[in-house]
């Protein structure tokens, strides 16, 4: 099995992001890489390989970064409801 360039890499996690509306913690979960490599790959390396992906990606990370308190919250209240279903 060959090991995939960043090149390549870069592009399979924007196409990934982009499929399924993905945040970078779940992309790099996924891929098995830190938070901090799916964010350059997307952010930094993708611009000079492909533009119009990395614009892609860009509105759907700024679109997590938009709801990310709304999904805290939700965690938070899940969080809470099992406590007090146990306790």
């Amino acid at each position: 099995m060959r090991k995939i360039s960043i090149e390549e890499r870069a592009v399979k996690l924007a196409h990934y992001i982009i499929d399924n509306k993905e945040t970078v913690r779940g992309a790099a979960k996924k891929f098995g890489i830190s938070k901090s490599t799916v964010h350059m790959d997307v952010s930094k390396r993708l611009l000079k390989i492909n533009k119009s992906l990395a614009l892609e990606v860009r509105n759907i990370l700024n679109e997590n970064k938009a709801e990310r308190h709304i999904r805290g919250g939700m965690a938070t209240k899940m969080k809470y409801s099992k406590i007090n279903k146990a306790g």
